[in-house]
Parts: structure tokens; C-alpha cells; sequence
């Protein structure tokens, strides 16, 4: 039996889908237990990607991490769960250890395959530098699953919801106020990224950028130098203290490239680097690389693909 937790606080996002997949993977039977105020119908399209039902508790709150550790420790005892799989985001990464340690289950952080025949799993390690094997004895393991390891799969029709309370306990905190990131696209979720750093020179010529961005469907990131002075969000900052982000494209343009950068950044499985600098760091990491002015690349490349859009039509 799998339980896969999954936040709809703010309704279904793209990792919810892909840890219900990956639980389907695992096994066919498989339970969700979330919490939040997203709508019974929208929960039971979680069916169509593998959950066999669904268990709701609206009286949880989705930023206290214990109160979510009682619930999922509860439902995965009671359903007799023998792998509970989360997201390896902020609330996977404070909820996961805790349930481990109630559950005496062994933990696997950071998940980027399906386990092997001998149960072995391969999981990032020295912030994505390196790759380790890592495999778990006890009865019951947790798998938190890096964003973008793999695809929603659609496997299957709408599925029953139940829904609970009393299972969490009080809540320990009280939530005042939420925040939610700006822009179309999340950063972790998002499979195209374009990002720029202090090689644009000033926040007045990010333009280019954004019209990069649009023309690709893609998010805007930045470097955290970018960010500390002010010329981009701090939600836009990628890195080893940003945002982790694993993109099937990643397009850096006037950012060197510094390891720590590089950790937040090194999942992406392409990378293309513009930079004057033929020596940057970046380039020994780039898939692709361009060394020329982001001022005359940049463009040139927003007019070539705006052509090639054009010819599709």
C-alpha cells in the first residue's frame, strides 16, 4: 500500500501529480491524504493519475508541519502504508524526517528514479554535484521525490474522496498572513527557465528577457546577486540559496556561473549559457554555449524565434 501526501492548499500543483504517478508506479494501490480547500472534484481527478481514493482533512493546516505529521503518520498506521511518498519541496523537506522518525521508517531525501529491483534508489547528493545509491531495511520507507524527476502519467478515471478530521491534533502555529509568489509559472515547476544575472547591467534591460521568456512559455530567474540589489524579486533568485529548480531547458545569460549557483541550477537536464566571458565557470557545465553580448544574442535570438513561430502557422 502506497500513501502519497500531497498540499492542495492551493489547489493541485504539477509535483502533486508527479508523486501520485510515481506512487502508481510503485504500486497500484494507491491512497492520497491531503490537506487544504481544494474542491472534492478537482481531488478526484487525482484518480486519473494513479490514486486509487482520496482522504481529505480541511482543518489542517498547511503550513504547520506537525500538525501534517500527525495526520499522514495516522493515515499511513491506520490504511498499514508500507512506502509514504512526498515532494521533495519546503513542506516535504520539514514534513518527511518527522514522519520517518514516528513511523521508524528508513528515509530517501531527494528521489530522482523509481527504485531498483533490489530496492535501491538513486537520489541527488552535494547539492545535485554528485549522484549516490541509496536503499532503506526497515519495514516502512519515506521517498521525498525531486521536482521534475518525472512526468505526470494519466493512468486511470476519477477516483473516491473521503473526507476526516480529528486525525492531526491541534494546530502549534497560527498562520497571519500568505504570500504567494508572483508570475504565471513556479519556479519548481516550471520545465522551461530563463535566467539572467549582472551582465544585463541594470534592471531597465530586462525587457529582452521577459520577451525570451514569453516567446518560449517560459519562467524568469535570476542570479543572487540580481536579487540582493534589487533589480529582480527574491522569489525569481535561483541557487544554492534560492529556489532549486530542475528544468528540461535552463538558458543563463550574463551569469558566470559560481558553484553556488551552479548547485541550485545543475539538475537541469539542458543547459545554455550566453556570457562575454569565455572563461566563466558556467560554460564547463553548459550542454550549449554562446559566448557573445547578451545585448546583440538576446534579440537576435527573439526575432529567430518569432519567425520560426511564424512559419508554423
Amino acid at each position: 500500500m502506497i500513501l502519497v501526501y500531497v498540499n492542495s492548499t492551493n489547489g493541485l500543483s504539477k509535483s502533486a501529480l508527479e508523486t501520485v504517478t510515481y506512487g502508481k508506479k510503485l504500486n497500484d494501490s494507491v491512497t492520497v491524504i491531503t490537506n487544504g480547500g481544494a474542491s472534492t472534484d478537482l481531488l478526484s481527478s487525482l484518480g486519473e493519475y494513479g490514486a486509487s481514493s482520496v482522504i481529505i482533512d480541511r482543518s489542517v493546516d498547511g503550513e504547520d508541519a506537525q500538525q501534517i505529521t500527525r495526520l499522514i503518520a495516522s493515515t499511513a498506521q491506520s490504511i498499514g502504508a508500507n512506502t509514504v511518498v512526498f515532494s521533495h519541496d519546503l513542506i516535504g523537506k520539514a514534513v518527511a524526517p518527522r514522519v520517518s522518525v514516528r513511523l521508524k521508517a528508513g528515509l530517501i531525501s531527494g528521489a530522482i528514479s523509481l527504485p531498483n529491483s533490489d530496492g535501491t534508489t538513486k537520489v541527488n547528493v552535494f547539492s545535485g554535484k554528485a549522484m549516490g545509491n541509496v536503499k532503506v531495511n526497515s519495514s516502512i520507507r519515506i521517498i521525498s521525490l525531486l521536482p521534475n524527476s518525472i512526468q505526470p502519467e494519466k493512468s486511470g478515471t476519477a477516483c473516491t474522496v473521503e473526507e476526516t478530521s480529528g486525525n492531526a491534533g491541534n494546530a502549534a502555529i497560527k498562520v497571519i498572513s500568505t504570500k504567494k509568489p508572483e508570475g504565471e509559472i513556479p519556479l519548481p515547476e516550471a520545465e522551461l527557465v530563463v535566467s539572467a544575472g549582472r551582465g544585463l547591467k541594470g534592471p531597465e534591460n530586462w525587457g529582452m528577457i521577459e520577451e525570451l521568456a514569453n516567446l518560449l512559455g517560459a519562467a524568469t530567474a535570476c542570479s543572487r546577486p540580481v536579487a540582493d540589489i534589487g533589480w529582480r524579486p527574491h522569489h525569481e533568485h535561483v541557487g544554492q540559496t534560492g529556489v532549486a529548480i530542475r528544468p528540461n531547458l535552463y538558458i543563463a545569460v550574463g551569469i558566470s556561473g559560481a558553484i553556488q549557483h551552479l548547485a541550485g541550477v545543475n539538475g537541469s537536464k539542458v543547459i545554455v549559457v550566453v556570457n562575454t566571458d569565455s572563461e566563466a565557470p558556467f560554460f564547463k557545465a553548459a550542454d550549449y554555449g554562446v559566448v557573445g553580448d547578451a545585448f546583440e544574442v538576446v534579440p537576435r535570438l527573439n526575432e529567430a524565434i518569432k519567425k520560426f513561430k511564424a512559419a508554423q502557422h
